[in-house]
Formats: structure tokens, sequence, C-alpha cells
């Protein structure tokens, strides 16, 4: 027996095991590709077409064509040199097997191919090949075309010329691996979000999306084109279209500073919100980084300098902090690092420390010109600046209020939260039901120990159109800052949040299954993502599903959460050619089920479904938001027109 204890124990090389090329990326899929969710299969896409965007980027390329094909394949296709066919000496086959199979084998770790080039995870397309059932490569190079076929990462025959062309470029047609991915089909506004976003970001290259799988009223397949002439600059007014401009210009710089490129564009609007959006090398850096910092100490040095000049400040009777020059602004960041260093949780936070000073410049120079030339709109924005000062002065004595309330123990919480009795934050969530009636079901029905409840009056306050001290002088909010037990920023950074001590990691948004729910739904969303992002970004944000339908017959019943549920459980229950009375009640509200129905539908873990609320483009997510919550009718109704069939929330 002691013998067998100690082979158990034994940990030798023998132990180790090494996974041979692309065999590590299907083992441990998300470390290559973040998460094999939607996003992760997202990503697949993504890293072809950033294959293409750095031939761009050099200089060789300006049309790239994304294609969804009816089995939910994709084709990337562009127009570029087209990826190297002759043999590669070290590896000894061809250069395109090698850049297809082999990790870390593209043309952007040679820094004489590209100088700069996209991608987060710098994986590439070898990546895609191990994640997909079958690829197929095609090079159109040198009036030939040449191909390779893929089988799970594994070539199927040499690279062959298969016929003749006067094109260029490489077209990858891949088909995702369904017993890696929980799902293998692609969302075709996600995609065709990135690729606006793409466009902005490279000004100058074509870029089209083609959905074979839906056909338009001329039964031809629904496509978008997106080309962008003037870059960041159309970017800031694309996301501003809904808000009321508080000067007519934005203002734009495109150049190089201390080597590196950076591109800026902001603007002011008359709204509360500060929206700045940043990008290295067309990755979305949510987490911030040296290049953010480096704008916005460009930004507060260059106006508070000015604002002094101007006298202006004079009758101020109190300090103008960062903050004050960010309300209402709307900003897009973008620079290219020959070699990026990332960090932060999700690796999006930039930390090259060079970068911030030259951001720092480019945004002191660009402003200092603009003020000079442009004396009215710079006291529009200097009037703006004071006002927001004003208004955070008289913010502070509610921000204090909250957190007198916050920092007291048990009696400090709010009167009509139903506490759980867990004291692990991490197994604890509470639900924020909309009005005391669906909040008293929601209190009989739950599990006591681990599921808190909180009942909101009303409509919360639309914060997209309030000043901060309104935001933090209105019960409802108050009391969901003082039962989630986080604790607000300081008044130099009033955006930042404390979640150390966050008393729930599930926060389920709970609302009755109709245009009011939705529309409570939508403010609560609002509220978080405007006050509280770190919790949206750290996945703590749920929206619960309560079924639509009760279906029943005799003593069968059945819930159904969507019309096509319903109309199978009705087919279902009368059987094949009969004829029997089925009986469908539709549910509205929350309060229409006893305490008993709503925990086995909606609250317990065993059979609920919950959506977690994430964001996928910070950028999209700030324009979707502004637009529903905004002055600007026609654009929101004509949103919710073209999404009231998906009848959720997806940000």
């Amino acid at each position: 027996m002691s013998d067998k204890k100690e082979e158990k124990k034994d940990y030798s090389a023998s132990n180790i095991q090494v996974l041979e090329g692309l065999e590590a990326v299907r083992k441990r899929p998300a470390m290559y590709i973040g998460d094999v969710g939607v996003r992760g299969l997202h990503h697949l896409v993504y890293e072809v077409v950033d294959n293409s965007i750095d031939e761009a980027l050099a200089g060789y390329c300006d049309d790239i064509k994304v294609v969804i094909h009816k089995d939910n394949s994709i084709s990337v296709k562009d127009n570029g040199r087209g990826i190297p066919v002759e043999m590669h000496e070290k590896e000894g086959k061809s250069a395109l097997e090698v850049v297809m199979t082999v990790l870390h084998a593209g043309g952007k770790f040679d820094k004489d191919t590209y100088k700069v080039s996209g991608g987060l995870h710098g994986v590439g397309v070898s990546c895609v090949n191990a994640l997909s059932t079958d690829l197929k490569a095609e090079v159109h190079k040198n009036g030939k075309v040449y191909q390779q076929e893929y089988k799970i990462g594994v070539p199927q025959y040499d690279v062959k010329e298969v016929g003749t062309t006067d094109e260029r470029g490489t077209i990858v047609t891949f088909w995702p691996d369904a017993s890696i991915f929980e799902t293998t089909e692609y969302n075709y506004d996600t995609l065709s979000t990135r690729l606006r976003e793409l466009a902005f970001l490279n000004k100058g290259i074509k870029l089209s999306i083609t959905d074979e799988r839906e056909l338009d009223d001329d039964g031809n397949p629904i496509s978008d084109n997106f080309f962008s002439e003037d870059g960041l600059k159309e970017f800031v007014q694309f996301l501003d279209e809904t808000r009321e401009q508080l000067i007519p210009d934005v203002i734009y710089m495109d150049g190089e500073k201390n080597d590196v490129p950076v591109e800026v564009a902001l603007t002011y609007n008359n709204s509360y919100a500060e929206n700045i959006h940043s990008y290295v090398n067309n990755i979305n850096t949510h987490e911030g980084g040296t290049h953010l910092a480096g704008f916005r100490r460009g930004l507060t040095r260059t106006l508070k300098k000015y604002a002094d000049e101007s006298g202006m400040l004079s009758k101020l009777k109190f300090d103008i902090s960062g903050d004050d020059f960010r309300e209402g602004l709307t900003a897009v960041v973008s620079v290219k690092v020959a070699e990026p260093q990332f960090e932060g949780q999700t690796k999006t936070k930039l930390g090259n420390k060079e970068v911030i000073g030259a951001v720092d410049q480019a945004v002191g120079e660009m402003l200092t010109n603009y003020l000079e030339e442009h004396p009215k709109e710079a006291k529009v924005i200097v009037q703006k600046v004071i006002i927001a000062a004003q208004a955070r002065h008289a913010a502070r004595k509610a921000r204090e209020m909250v957190q007198r309330k916050n920092v007291m123990s048990g009696s400090g919480l709010p009167g009509k939260l139903a506490d759980c009795s867990e004291k692990d934050p991490a197994q604890c969530e509470i639900y924020l039901v909309e009005g005391d009636s669906a909040g008293g079901t929601a209190k009989q029905g739950r599990d006591r120990k681990f599921q808190a409840i909180m009942p909101l009056r009303g409509k919360i306050l639309n914060v997209e159109k309030a000043m901060q001290h309104k935001i933090f002088e209105n019960e409802e909010i108050k009391n969901i800052y003082t039962a989630l037990g986080v604790k607000l920023g300081t008044e130099e950074d009033s955006k930042a949040l404390d979640v150390s001590k966050l008393r729930y990691h599930k926060i389920i948004i709970m609302c009755d299954a109709d245009v009011d729910g939705s529309h409570i739904e939508t403010l609560i969303l609002t509220f978080f993502f405007r006050h509280m992002k770190e919790l949206v970004e750290g996945g703590n944000i749920y929206i619960a599903t309560p079924p639509l339908y009760l279906v029943k017959k005799g003593n069968q019943s059945l819930y159904c959460w969507s019309d096509e549920e319903r109309d199978r459980a009705i087919a279902d229950m009368k059987g094949a050619g009969k004829e029997s009375s089925v009986g469908v009640q539709r549910y509205k509200g929350l309060g229409e089920m006893n305490a008993e129905q709503l925990w086995s539908t909606t609250m317990d873990p065993e059979y609920r479904t919950l959506r977690q609320v994430n964001i996928e483009s910070a950028a999209e997510a700030d324009r979707i938001f502004s637009m529903l919550m905004g002055d600007e009718v026609p654009p929101r109704r004509e949103f919710i027109e073209k999404n009231a069939k998906y009848a959720k929330v997806d940000v």
C-alpha cells in the first residue's frame, strides 16, 4: 500500500503534458480567444479581419469583405498582397501553411513587414484554423490562385495552384467547431458594429458585410458598407448624432508625436455624461491606460490655462476639478504602438509609459489652436465647465449623504430591503424588483438564505438627462447604492466606484414583461452603465426572464417564454388532428404569479434563465443609451421598431 501512495505523489517530467502546436488551442480555447461563448465565436472573425487590416495599415489593402454564409460559415476577402506561398526555409513547407498552422508565425512578428499590427491576442489565423472543423485559404498572387484546405487545423494537401487570376489578395473561409463553441450562430449586428468601428479607426479603407441568411425586400442578402474619409471626426459625429451639440465643430488632430501615431477627436454636448473611448492598434481599451491618462492631462491642463487667462473663473469661490472639464464631452483617442504592453484584468489597459507624453502634447497643441481660433466656442466650453463645477459642489453634499448612509452598519440599510442571511457576497444575489406588490411576491417566493429583494417604487430617474446632485438626491438611487454597499468616487474622480465592499455578486433586474417593464429595465440599465460601469464590466448585472405565457389543458400546464414556444405547446397539447380547448394565460406583470410560480419559473437557480449584461462595444452601448434616453424621438422609434422582435436589451 505504501508503494502505491508514493507512486501517487510522484511528479516527474512524464507528468508534464506537452501540447503540440494547435492542440493547445483546442484544449484551452479561452486562453487564446477569451471564451467559447458568443464573444469568442465572433472573435474568430476579428482575428481574420485583423490580418487584412494589418495589410491596410502597411499600405497594401483598401477593401475588406466579410460574408456570413447560410450555414453560418464565414468568408473574409481582402485585396492585399496575399499571404506568401513560397517555401519557408526553416519550416520546409509553404509559408501559407506555416501561417495557417503554427501559432505566432504571422508577418506581424517581423518588424520589417508590419510596423504596427492590430489584434489583442496576437495568435492570428492559426488559432481560427484550430477551432474550425474546416477552413479554406485561397491566395491570389502573381496572376495565379493558390489553395489549401484544413480540418481542425490539419492540412488536407500541400498548397496547390488551382487557377489564374487578375486579382490579388487572400480569401479565408471557415466553419466554427460546434464541439468547442456554445453556439455557432453569428450575429450580424455584432459583426457590422465592429466593422463600422474599424472603418472609423482606419480612414480610407472600405469594409463590407453581407448576410446570406437573411434577404431584404428585393430578395437580396442584407448588407452594409462602411467607409470613413475623416476617421475619428466622423466617429464622434456618429456617437453624438442624438445629442444636442454645445459647439458646432469636432476638434480633431491626426499626427505623430515622439514616434507615436496619435489621432484624437472631441466635441461637447449639453448632456452631463463623459464619453471617452480609447483604442490602441484598433483594440478598444475599455480599462483605459496611459493614452487615456495623457488625453485627460492634456485636456485639463490646456482648458484650465485658457479659462484662467480669460478671467472667467474669477468669481468662482472654489477650485475646478478634472471632472468638470469632461462633463458633456464625447471623445475618441486612438494610438498606434509598435509593441503595446497590456495590463489590467482583461488585458485591455495600455501600460506603455511613452504614450502619456505623446497624447498629452498632441491634445494640448490641438486644443490651444482651436481655442485661440474660436473664441466664441471657447467661451461656451468654459461656461459649461463652470456650471459643471457648481453642480459638483452642490452634488458633494448629496454624495456625502449617500456615503454617510453607506458606512452605517445593518441599521443603515434601506427599510424596503429584505436581506438574505448568507454573508459571503459571492454566494449572494439581490433582485431589483419593479413595484411593491411584485416585491412582496418575490419576498415570499425567494430562498432567504442567499436571495435579497429590493422593491423599487415607480420609474427610477432617467440619469441620462439629470445633473449629478439630482441623481444622488433621488431616493431609489440612494437606496440602490446603500443596499449594494458600493462607495462613490472621490470628488476628484467621481466616476470611479469602489466595489470592494459589494454585498452581492449577482444583481438581478426583475421587471414586468410589458412595455412599462421594458422601460424601467432600460432606465435601471442606463443608471448602471453610466454610474456603476465597473459592475457591468465585472459581469455582475443580470436580467431575469419571467415567462410570458402559461398554456393549460386539463391537468397539463406548461410555461412559455416566447410566442414560438406558446404555439408549439398549444399544438402539442391539442395533439395530431384532435380538436380540444387549450387555455392560454398571458403574464404581463410579476404580480399575476403567486410566490411559488415566481420561484419555480424565474428565481430558482435550477430552472431559471438569467441573461448576463455585457458590453461588446462600449462606443455602441454609449450611442444606444443616449438615443434611447435622450430627447430625439425619430431615432428611438426606428431603433425600437427594428429591435422589437428581439424583445431584449443587448448591449
